[in-house]
């Protein structure tokens, strides 16, 4: 048989296979009964449809389904797909031109509240489908997009059906926001109304949730009561909001929403950031069994910070934030978050002349934040977020012979500390394939990438041409906004902080 005629059976049978055996790699599965990993070597995971069916200690099982699709992945590691828990999947256009912002400048420029007067309907669908595809490509396979590009029913709807066309699994957090001169959170209401009932979305992997920051310090009882009897009828799969504490005065804390009796609901409700978070809000958290967004590379490079969030990560996600300054994939969150959480515990004991005798986080408890956590936060722990018989499909595959990878023993730290995107051969949602051979397997992602470019571009050059807003010197929530000062990384004259290169 000639070889094209082989590569066009195996095709076939790939299109018809309504179930995939994964044989003979190292599974880092979930074990409910610990509520830990537990890694199997030379194991085999079953996938029918859309679940697993089957987690397996031996590399053939008795029995599998007639036209199974057997994939060999002998010498690799098979993982759950990462969630991540906060991210705005349409600014994937300013992608660079934001590196040394501030989220003052970054208000000022590239929010929801500029945007709207230069963006049409096709650059928010363009601009959140590369991000979206760039998020599966990166293992990425759950997202809660706190989506501020509702600025109108066309913009909110491009932003929806790029979500269901990329083939992701998306939390859609349609934003309610009051935005002048462009639209009104009484405007928004039947805008939501009419997508809810859109069957497109009922078919497909995104469920709509709300993204809403007006819970205080100042809340509109009469808004927030609409938008939450909205959520209730319509059964909101989650509710988001950005928390910014201290200073920045964007408390939308778990005060806030208990104050209003809304936070011990059956509804999930994500805080994102929650910078400042105090001991009442922490405990308040764990009696509603609500959770917090930690976004560690965002928290950092904007000043949010996040000086508590290590105290309160039974009760933490990952996610991303504005992937247009940084990283866009939660293995480097994670990274970073182990590594700050590290770094933060072992201080105190410095500055005592104390030398630290032992570790304080584990590279387990960063995977299960980058995994197991946002499936709980999402309230989706039944079957999102691990290799367990049941859970959806969603899954990765690791080359554990990758230079970076290659003579690995513990898997877990492997992916952790040592991989990186590039080591991603293969991506499964829902028991499809969305990445497989290293290469995104999206219909029409040429086209997709061919029409992004040229929405970025245009926007981009529009950008350019716009002054950077002036914020030092200003006053922001009653305090002063002051000039940080450079570090320097040249002797003598300047000191290398250079431009932007756009």
């Amino acid at each position: 048989m000639k070889p094209n005629t082989i590569a066009l059976l195996s095709f076939l049978i790939a299109v018809k296979a309504a179930s995939i055996l994964f044989k003979g790699g190292t599974i880092i599965a979930f074990n409910k009964q610990t509520q830990g990993l537990q890694v199997i070597r030379d194991g085999s995971v079953l996938v029918e449809d859309d679940r697993i069916t089957g987690v397996y200690d031996s590399t053939t099982p008795n029995q599998i389904p007639p036209r199974t699709e057997i994939i060999d992945i002998s010498g690799k590691i098979l993982t759950p797909g990462f969630i991540d828990t906060h991210r705005h999947g349409w600014q994937t256009a300013f992608k660079t031109m934001a590196s040394n912002t501030t989220l003052l400048e970054f208000f000022g420029r590239y929010s929801s509240f500029v945007a709207p007067f230069f963006w049409n309907a096709s650059d928010v669908y363009d601009s959140q489908l590369a991000g979206l595809y760039e998020a599966l490509n990166a293992g990425v396979t759950t997202s809660l997009d706190h989506a501020t590009s509702t600025w109108s029913k066309e913009a909110a709807e491009a932003g929806l059906r790029a979500c269901i066309d990329s083939g992701a699994r998306v939390f859609y957090g349609f934003s309610f926001a009051n935005i002048s001169g462009v639209i009104t959170v009484e405007q928004l209401l039947p805008i939501y109304r009419q997508m809810a009932a859109k069957p497109a979305l009922k078919n497909s992997l995104v469920s709509l949730g709300i993204a809403y920051d007006g819970w205080g310090p100042n809340p509109n009882v009469a808004e927030i009561d609409k938008i939450m009897d909205l959520a209730t009828e319509l059964n909101a799969s989650v509710i988001t909001t950005h928390s910014l504490q201290g200073p920045w005065g964007f408390t939308n804390s778990p005060e806030d929403i208990h104050a209003l009796s809304y936070l011990n609901i059956s509804l999930p409700i994500i805080f994102s950031h929650a910078s400042f978070l105090t001991p009442l809000g922490a405990s308040l958290l764990r009696s509603t069994n609500q959770f917090i967004s930690i976004t560690p590379e965002s928290e950092m490079h904007y000043g949010q910070t996040h000086p508590f969030s290590h105290s309160i990560q039974d009760q933490s996600s990952l996610g991303i934030d504005t992937h247009i300054t940084f990283s866009s994939d939660i293995l480097t969150q994670a990274r970073i978050w182990l590594q700050q959480t590290r770094y933060d515990l072992y201080l105190p004991l410095l500055s005592q002349n104390k030398i630290p005798g032992t570790n304080p986080m584990s590279v387990e408890q960063a995977f299960l934040l980058a995994t197991r956590n946002g499936a709980l936060a999402l309230r989706r722990g039944n079957d999102l977020g691990g290799i367990f018989i049941g859970a959806k499909a969603d899954l990765v595959i690791w080359d554990g012979e990758s230079p970076g990878m290659l003579g690995w023993v513990d898997p877990v730290a492997a992916v952790i500390l040592h991989a990186n995107v590039g080591d991603i051969e293969g991506v499964v949602v829902d028991g499809k394939w969305v990445k497989r051979g290293g290469k995104l397997t999206g219909k029409g992602y040429g086209d997709a990438r061919k029409k992004f470019l040229r929405s970025a571009r245009r926007l981009q050059g529009i950008w350019k041409g716009m002054e950077v807003p002036r914020v030092v010197g200003g006053v922001f929530n009653g305090n002063e906004v002051v000039d940080v000062g450079r570090v320097d990384v040249l002797r003598g004259e300047g000191d290398g902080y250079g431009e932007i290169y756009l």
